[in-house]
């Protein structure tokens, strides 16, 4: 299951933006892995007060969110999908511009963690 967890500033998150990331990502995971992972995507925002980011030791002045994708591993490599990770790393990148414009393309940091199979669980089972 895809699971988004985007960090970003506590005053950027007005009530308006919201609908539109958590659309925005899952159209992303739709993009790479087809219509059937759309039910499957989780997405979690996080606001930080801005006075609580700092980047190169002083406090952050843009908009720069931190998007992580954890999934399992083997979704990462999927035969059918070519390069998996450079594919939701652009797609990710993009729903983000598409929310927020291109302004904060080069600030959008974008992690994919791939979960090994036996290392996550559901309901007390090891999936």
């Amino acid at each position: 299951m895809p699971h988004f967890n985007v960090q970003m500033f506590e005053e950027v998150l007005d009530g308006e933006v919201e609908p539109k990331i958590i659309r925005a990502l899952t159209d992303a995971a739709v993009k790479v892995y087809g219509e059937q992972a759309r039910p499957l995507v989780v997405v979690e925002l996080f606001g930080i007060p801005q006075h609580r980011w700092g980047l190169g030791g002083v406090l952050a002045e843009g908009n720069s969110p931190i998007v992580t994708l954890n999934m399992r591993e083997p979704a990462l490599n999927r035969p059918t999908i070519d390069d998996v990770p450079a594919q939701l790393i652009a797609s990710i990148t993009d729903a983000m511009v598409e929310v927020f414009s291109e302004r904060i393309r080069e600030h959008v940091n974008v992690l994919v963690v791939g979960i090994p199979t036996g290392r996550s669980g559901v309901g007390g089972d090891v999936v």
